[in-house]
């Protein structure tokens, strides 16, 4: 299994200095802004259920793409105008993960919402967030087997 892509390392040693609560909260908040749903060319609402993360309070859904180079780019889609967590971590998953391969996607562990959220989060929101950290790491598996049986 690969190793967690360097983008995404970088993410998360930015979140590791930031130890006061506001300031990671505006750090979220910042992510959070740059969140863009997944492209129309992909998927448009109403969006599959086989596409929905179970236990997100803020109805996301994930679609995993493989590149012509054999590297993955995620897409979300995260339908509750409120949902600012699930938004987040969203676009940290997509810009951490852009470019990856499926094996240092799969690589990926829940754990990574502890250490960007802390423990600021509610039990329902964290499982949430834990479901799409899996969801990524499920289809990035799946892919994985794929490629090397195709490939």
């Amino acid at each position: 299994m690969g190793s967690i892509p360097e983008r995404l390392k970088r993410i998360l040693a930015l979140f590791d200095t930031v130890v006061d609560r506001e300031e990671r909260v505006m750090l979220l908040l910042d992510y959070a802004e740059r969140y863009r749903p997944v492209p129309s060319s992909i998927a448009s609402p109403p969006y599959p259920e086989d596409r929905k993360i179970p236990y997100c309070e803020s109805d996301a859904y994930v679609w995993m793409m493989q590149n012509p180079g054999g590297t993955i780019t995620p897409h979300f889609a995260v339908e509750n105008p409120s949902g600012v967590s699930a938004k987040a971590l969203a676009a940290i998953l997509t810009e951490g993960l852009q470019g990856a391969t499926p094996e240092e996607a799969a690589s990926v562990s829940e754990d990574i919402v502890e250490r960007i959220f802390r423990q600021n989060i509610s039990m329902g929101k964290g499982m949430g967030l834990t479901a799409m950290v899996q969801r990524i790491a499920t289809e990035a598996k799946a892919m994985s087997g794929k490629a090397t049986t195709y490939g």
